[in-house]
């Protein structure tokens, strides 16, 4: 049997008492989110919930220049509706989606330690942690107008929680990347402090959160959750899902790829 190394892992994770530990481990690729990637993250945190033994969990990327570049843009068409995996639980969604929502209701609570940029899936994979500490050198941002893409009404939903109506609008709409003091004010983070204090930061946040009581984190995490929780009419529900497919299967997707992997600006016709 073939044992990979740490450095031929795409996802590290580790245990320190209550605390897991979870790293985006594609620094080459500035740790964007691949498929497999995604996959893993989801089986280490079903594991670790059903175990009960972790408390907190934190997020991060490796190196110090990028949490994650977002979702891998080589592999962007298995982000939509056609790529949909089959489910322990009967049902299905994209590698992605499911890693979401296993970020999203982990039983105790989440933090995503952003020690570099942040852009893309990753930034809605932040937004999915209950709490944001960053660095303060980094820059976030979410551009899939820049890309062809059109987020789903989940995804959308979750930027208005987090974010209130008006500064989701802006982020989505500029597909800007933000800076500094702008990250805060935006609610993309909580805080920002030095490269160097972000890890002793974030970890002792964590342990001050792993010595409550495990029922208090658990029940008040899942009615949090459940009073957030999206509703959807059915009508709304197929048309957004129609706008999404669409832009899938669109022209300027392809485009907006190429684009980013060339490294130039798009030539979008709205086809």
């Amino acid at each position: 049997m073939v044992t990979m190394t740490d450095e031929e892992k795409v996802l590290l994770h580790e245990r320190r008492g209550h605390i897991g530990l979870i790293t985006f481990n594609r620094p080459e690729q500035r740790n964007a989110l691949s498929p497999q990637l995604l996959r893993e993250l989801s089986e280490v945190l079903a594991r670790w919930a059903d175990s009960g033994e972790i408390r907190v969990v934190i997020f991060t990327g490796a190196g110090d220049k990028a949490f994650s570049a977002g979702y891998d843009i080589s592999a962007i068409e298995t982000v939509g509706p056609g790529h949909k995996e089959k489910k322990a639980d009967g049902g299905s969604a994209t590698p992605f989606e499911r890693a979401l929502g296993e970020v999203r209701n982990f039983p105790y609570p989440t933090i995503a330690m952003i020690n570099g940029h942040c852009f893309g899936g990753a930034l809605h994979l932040a937004l999915c942690c209950d709490l944001r500490v960053a660095a303060d050198h980094i820059s976030m941002g979410m551009p899939p107008a820049k890309l062809g893409v059109v987020y789903g009404p989940e995804g959308l939903l979750e930027f208005i929680q987090v974010l209130g109506s008006a500064r989701a609008r802006e982020l989505l709409f500029t597909g800007r990347a933000y800076r500094g003091r702008e990250i805060v004010d935006m609610g993309l983070v909580r805080q920002l402090v030095p490269k160097e204090a972000l890890a002793p930061t974030v970890f002792e946040f964590a342990e001050e959160i792993a010595g409550n009581a495990p029922l208090a984190l658990r029940g008040i995490k899942r009615i949090m959750n459940m009073v957030e929780a999206p509703e959807f009419a059915g009508d709304l529900k197929a048309e957004s899902k129609k706008l999404v497919a669409e832009a899938f299967a669109s022209a300027d997707l392809k485009e907006g790829q190429r684009a980013f992997l060339e490294k130039r600006k798009p030539q979008f016709k709205g086809e």
